[in-house]
């Protein structure tokens, strides 16, 4: 299963009463898919997945497969710290017609290895979808190590794993020990291109809703052999990936696309939105007439 270079773990759109907007949904997923998104993750951390009720995660994968109409990958977020609801979301996903599930290290209950190859593993079994992982520690309070992952990668249908462990070692003892069926995405932006010069598949990215078309650039050109272009493309961006994350996500990222003129609404408790200050930082770093490729 290939997911392209760049998955965008997109943001839900709610309107002044906090609901989702599904207009807004709608135009920003037709967004996405022309501004450099090969897929996109659906109900995920980016997508406020915590505040968001099962029905509300159902109905927005309903409406983001519909409006995507095969155009694009449509990846359902169903992890969770309860292995038996995510199996049941799960269920619920593949009925809806999404192309894949990315899974989340459960957290809070801070699980061993092994009972965290079971909890993937009683999901994979209970879906014919492709499965990537998700390892974020500084998430979840635990680290799937490169072992296991290289455990569950033999699961027929486990396919990837977007990592956000920041460790370039793990990722690439993963790579080593993987076959080429099984793909890994960093989960940072900021490691993008060192992922890739490790042999990664790309990056399941929030910054690609502001600079999509960018990090498309940058990775075709380290594949073609380009690497100062892409060093150069990489080094313009950072501000800007780091910009998005200056505060805990997704506020930094909504708040630029409502600069864009694309309405996303705002933050669901308990996170909050920018303070004037922050916006007035994020739009000198962004200079949004600056940014597009």
């Amino acid at each position: 299963m290939k997911f392209g270079q760049v998955v965008t773990a997109m943001v839900t759109p709610f309107d002044n009463e906090k609901n989702i907007d599904f207009q807004a949904v709608e135009r920003l997923v037709n967004y996405l898919i022309e501004n450099g998104s090969d897929s996109i993750v659906v109900a995920g951390t980016t997508g406020e997945s915590p505040t968001l009720s099962n029905e509300e995660k159902l109905a927005l994968f309903k409406h983001v497969v519909k409006t995507a109409a095969g155009r694009i990958q449509v990846i359902a977020g169903t992890g969770s710290n309860n292995t038996k609801s995510s199996i049941e979301l799960t269920k619920q996903a593949e009925q809806i017609g999404v192309n894949a599930v990315m899974l989340v290290t459960p957290y809070y209950n801070k699980p061993s290895q092994e009972g965290i190859f079971l909890h993937f593993q009683a999901i994979a079994e209970q879906t014919r979808l492709p499965v990537i992982l998700y390892n974020v520690p500084g998430r979840t309070g635990v680290n799937i190590s490169a072992d296991t992952t290289v455990r569950l990668s033999q699961i027929d249908n486990i396919v990837s794993v977007k990592e956000a462990s920041g460790d370039l070692d793990q990722m690439a003892e993963i790579i080593r020990r993987t076959t080429n069926d099984f793909s890994l995405y960093s989960g940072d932006d900021s490691l993008t291109l060192p992922a890739l010069a490790i042999g990664a598949a790309g990056v399941v990215s929030v910054a690609s809703h502001i600079i999509g078309k960018q990090m498309q650039t940058m990775m075709d050109q380290f594949l073609q052999g380009n690497i100062t272009k892409s060093a150069a493309i990489h080094q313009n961006s950072l501000p800007i990936m780091k910009a998005l994350f200056a505060q805990p996500s997704p506020a930094p990222v909504k708040t630029a696309l409502n600069l864009k003129g694309i309405a996303v609404g705002n933050v669901r408790l308990p996170m909050v939105p920018l303070s004037n200050e922050e916006i007035t930082s994020l739009k000198q770093i962004l200079k949004l007439d600056a940014i597009s490729c």
